[in-house]
């Protein structure tokens, strides 16, 4: 007969196994459990059955900046390149014509583990812009700030408005918080009114625009007359309003002839304005010319930081800030504020980080003209290099992406066509696995088309990437499909 202690071991054992089977079979199905339901289903089961928190697209954008982009797991196993390689290959084909040009890079160790024609010459359209904004941020900065002035003229009734680099002027009160508008005409405008108060100035004041920073041809023979008067670019001056485009809020559409002398209106409006109850006018007729070297500065406005004119470029893929970041680049190196001096300076930025720039040509910044040849590898490499660069603020430029579904120019894509695809409960397409997790730059011309960025993979491998489709004709939207479903691979791939 047992003893009462005896009942109470066995009992307390009893307990102790059940709770070390819990621990067990709890476990075991919830990884297994789908799987075998899949199975008696008839379905394929995933080959993720939990996404880690690196692979969790979010749902929108955060407010700020988070935690620069690292590999999600040190140790993970780098992909097959030949299990890689067919996926990425499979997708990169459309009918018709053109030619595919690929390249994927291990951001850590640098090791090629995808090469379509990566060397090879290639028009990337406006994914151009990640060599611009890697240049503007390691030369510039990403603190750097563009100054617009106004100075003493020849005479007491005269002020220069000086341009400084800063396109993106408002015409209203300064913005602390915006890009666009950062720096306001107004505002300058109120503090050139106190300032000739001052000097007891009275009469009617003239206005000079000084846009001399900037030298060489205002429009480059790269570009399409066709383009220009779409307003996809302008003639480039060293201060403008909202990026020269006519409307003011508005980011797309027909672009001012003469931003220099635009912006120049605008000031003369604010300060006739800001004139009142001084007893000075303003003549409305603005004029070009320069403030003496020893000139009084009257006032300034100062722009938004160069890392966040660099975000604003790189979203909206804006061709008239990209070639005015190009040309500040080469004024900050001592080359001239112009086509060949952005080209050359941008180039030579890029090397600086490590890129090969060998064979490498350049027509214009943007990737607005023809002419200008760079391989999907470099693409990439200028990723990679942002990636594990030791410069903050070149590390600005990872951040500066679109995002996949969710911001800039890749906000519509990475989403499933809601005429073929299924639908979620709240009867929108749904996302594609991709969505929020690819960061990449996009670029369409007639005949290319192309995506240049990065992603984590399922291991947790940061991968750097570049597809360029070039040749196309009447077959760009497919291309486009193709660049982007080769990406939505890397996001979802282990690839082993």
């Amino acid at each position: 007969m047992e003893s009462s202690g005896e009942v109470m071991g066995r009992v307390f054992s009893g307990l102790l196994l059940t709770l070390v089977m819990a621990v067990l079979v709890v476990p075991l199905c919830l990884y297994a459990g789908p799987p075998v339901l899949a199975a008696l289903a008839r379905e394929q089961p995933q080959r993720q059955l939990v996404v880690p928190a690196h692979q969790q697209a979010p749902g929108a954008l955060s407010s700020g900046r988070t935690e620069f982009p690292v590999p999600a797991n040190l140790g993970a196993p780098l992909p097959d390149r030949q299990a890689l390689g067919d996926l990425l290959d499979a997708e990169l084909v459309v009918p018709g014509s053109g030619e595919f040009h690929g390249a994927v890079l291990d951001a850590r160790t640098g090791e090629i583990l995808y090469d379509l024609d990566g060397d090879a010459a290639a028009t990337p359209a406006s994914s151009l812009k990640v060599l611009t904004a890697a240049a503007a941020l390691s030369v510039l900065g990403s603190d750097t700030r563009f100054e617009t002035s106004v100075y003493e003229g020849g005479t007491p009734e005269t002020v220069v408005l000086a341009g400084g680099g800063d396109v993106l002027l408002g015409t209203g009160e300064s913005d602390e918080t915006a890009v666009v508008g950062h720096a306001g005409l107004q505002t300058l405008a109120e503090e050139t009114a106190a300032a000739l108060s001052g000097r007891e100035v009275s009469g009617t004041i003239s206005i000079q625009v000084d846009d001399s920073l900037f030298t060489g041809d205002t429009l480059s023979a790269a570009w399409n007359k066709e383009d220009v008067e779409a307003g996809e670019a302008a003639a480039l001056y060293p201060l403008a309003v909202n990026s020269a485009w006519a409307v003011e809020g508005q980011q797309y559409g027909a672009r001012v002839d003469d931003a220099a002398l635009a912006a120049g209106d605008a000031f003369a409006a604010a300060l006739e304005t800001a004139a009142a109850g001084y007893g000075f006018k303003v003549d409305p007729q603005v004029t070009r010319g320069t403030a003496g070297d020893d000139a009084d500065r009257l006032a300034a406005v100062t722009s938004a930081p160069v890392s966040e004119q660099v975000t604003q470029m790189l979203l909206i893929s804006d061709n008239y800030l990209a070639e005015t970041l190009g040309r500040m680049t080469a004024l900050k190196t001592g080359g001239e504020g112009s086509f060949d001096g952005a080209a050359a300076a941008v180039k030579a930025a890029v090397s600086g980080l490590g890129v090969n720039t060998s064979g490498m040509v350049l027509a214009d910044v943007s990737g607005l003209g023809s002419g200008t040849e760079i391989s999907a590898l470099q693409l990439a490499s200028t990723v990679r290099a942002a990636l594990t660069s030791s410069d903050n603020s070149v590390r600005d430029l990872p951040y500066a992406l679109p995002v996949a579904g969710l911001s800039g120019t890749l906000a519509s894509r990475f989403t499933e066509d809601a005429s073929t695809e299924p639908v979620g409960a709240d009867g929108l397409p749904e996302a594609s696995p991709a969505a929020g997790l690819v960061r990449a730059k996009t670029g369409t011309l007639f005949a290319a088309t192309s995506l240049t960025g990065f992603v984590t993979d399922a291991d947790g491998r940061l991968l750097s990437f570049a597809f360029v489709a070039n040749g196309l004709e009447d077959n760009t939207a497919q291309a486009r499909e193709a660049v982007d479903a080769a990406a939505a691979v890397l996001a979802g791939c282990g690839c082993r």
